[in-house]
């Protein structure tokens, strides 16, 4: 069966050179960064340049036939904002961007103004981040109440990643019940590994929240590709809200130091135990619908020499 496949979760970035929790994360040499403390293989050791572009995703998303792509942001790559809509103007057709603001510190409301006004379709906040040795930003605040009703106004959708478990259920399920046109995506697959994910997975039961599963290999690196464990995640939270309800995302470029980007979904369209309505669903039919894309390429697959 053909599949129209959108990635829901990706990231894009020239260089990173930031710092979180006051520790540095920098771009080295050969795919690698300086990340908080220690050296990591942040992309493909054949990517020496450390620039995470569109032009090189757009590569492995032809390869993989993934029609488009939803690209967040994270702080670990710093703030992306100038980069990210140079790639939504140049490649309207294949990319939705999520601006970020520093949600950090006070102030950020300013920040996503300046995002609406300079076009941005949706926001992110990793909300993950928001635990700091100062105290945590809760979701429910004011200033973040305020961004809420501008976003739902101008119909902008949240990206959201959440700490894991069940800590800031509650807090977004006080922004769901304000603002109840509020598309809503939540990422991580509601931290799949952690204990309590499935309260994060519960929350799509309201109708503007879906979520999307950005990472989840990661989450099961340990067993690694088929990843079983992820398929029977899938299928449970599909059993709480629906398949209607899920999304795939990749967490590209992350995930490839390990496994292909084709092998981000592949997992699931060979996977006997879903039927192939709800593999539509999930690689591409509910991002198509929830993000608003228009028209896709169709893309051929293309047969590698060792075939």
């Amino acid at each position: 069966m053909e599949y129209t496949i959108i990635d829901a979760h990706s990231h894009l970035w020239l260089r990173q050179d930031t710092e979180v929790d006051g520790l540095p994360i920098r771009t080295l040499s050969g795919g690698k960064s300086l990340f908080m403390g220690e050296v990591r293989q942040m992309l493909p050791p054949f990517m020496t340049d450390g620039r995470n572009t569109a032009e090189v995703f757009l590569s492995n998303m032809d390869y993989a036939q993934v029609s488009a792509a939803v690209v967040t942001q994270e702080y670990i790559d710093g703030i992306q904002n100038y980069y990210l809509m140079d790639v939504q103007t140049r490649y309207p057709d294949r990319f939705l961007v999520c601006g970020l603001c520093e949600f950090r510190r006070p102030g950020f409301l300013t920040q996503a103004k300046e995002l609406i006004r300079k076009g941005f379709k949706a926001i992110k906040i990793p909300a993950n981040r928001l635990a700091l040795s100062t105290g945590r930003v809760p979701l429910n605040g004011d200033e973040m109440m305020a961004m809420f009703h501008l976003m739902e106004e101008h119909r902008l959708i949240l990206s959201i990643d959440m700490l894991e478990g069940d800590t800031q259920v509650e807090e977004l399920r006080d922004v769901i019940t304000e603002c109840p046109d509020l598309k809503i995506a939540i990422g991580h697959f509601g931290m799949v590994t952690f204990p309590g994910w499935t309260e994060q997975i519960k929350l799509a039961r309201y109708s503007n929240v879906f979520i999307e599963s950005g990472g989840i290999t990661w989450l099961f690196n340990d067993e690694f590709y088929p990843f079983k464990g992820a398929v029977r995640a899938i299928r449970e939270a599909a059993g709480l809200v629906g398949m209607e309800k899920l999304m795939w995302g990749s967490d590209y470029p992350r995930t490839i130091t390990a496994i292909t980007y084709r092998m981000s979904y592949d997992f699931v369209v060979k996977s006997n135990e879903l039927s192939d309505e709800e593999k539509s669903l999930f690689v591409g039919g509910n991002a198509k619908a929830f993000y608003g894309f228009g028209a896709l390429p169709v893309l051929p697959y293309i047969k590698n020499m060792s075939e």
